[in-house]
């Protein structure tokens, strides 16, 4: 098992904020892992497709969902799916069984248009380093890739990295930021892991914006 992995995989975490939690760090060993939570991403700073932002001084982009992620940096080229709202208000989690898979929260942006988009990935699943294992590594300057349904790839750059407790986790900044511009959050876990709560005790939150398209 890879130095650092926990027995539960992990993308984020689970607080209820505005109706909605975020439950994105399921295990792979029957622990029912939680996260941190977000609240309903708030309408993004109007902008015209196609216009050129303010922070990045690139052309945002139409809507498109988004079909691939790759940070040459890190090692990953995986699948994008889409995850949404479970009945009781927590956000899905990208399926254990596919580690490799990360998740787009598909109320919020997509990547490139205007505003935060959010993209969730486990750290590890079933005692296995999963899509976002090296997420920790990423600096300032590192480029971050999405290839989107219409063809086109929207470029990120990597501004910061935050880690957080889970119950200090930044719901309205990561997810209902307003903004002039397209951004991009990776969120997944971080810090130890928590045999009794069956979670680790951190997120590692990953800000960048669009540099190219």
């Amino acid at each position: 098992m890879p130095a650092g992995l926990g027995r539960a995989g992990c993308a984020v975490a689970g607080v209820l904020l505005a109706g909605l939690l975020i439950s994105a760090c399921g295990g792979g060993d029957g622990h029912a892992a939680s996260s941190p939570s977000a609240p309903k991403s708030a309408p993004a700073a109007s902008a015209t497709p196609g216009g050129t932002t303010a922070a990045s001084n690139v052309s945002s982009l139409a809507p498109s969902e988004p079909t691939k992620i790759t940070i040459s940096r890190i090692g990953v080229s995986a699948p994008v799916g889409q995850i949404g709202l479970l009945p009781g208000g927590r956000i899905q989690e990208p399926p254990l069984s596919r580690p490799n898979l990360a998740g787009w929260y598909k109320e919020g942006p997509t990547p490139g248009e205007v505003g935060p988009a959010v993209i969730l990935g486990h750290v590890d699943a079933n005692k296995k380093a999963a899509v976002f294992f090296r997420l920790k590594e990423l600096k300032p300057g590192d480029k971050i890739q999405i290839g989107r349904k219409d063809g086109t790839t929207a470029t990120f750059t990597v501004e910061r990295t935050q880690r957080v407790n889970k119950d200090a986790f930044p719901h309205r900044k990561v997810f209902g930021e307003s903004l002039d511009h397209p951004a991009l959050r990776l969120v997944t876990c971080g810090g130890a892991f928590d045999p009794k709560a069956g979670h680790y005790t951190e997120n590692l939150i990953v800000y960048s914006t669009m540099t190219a398209s």
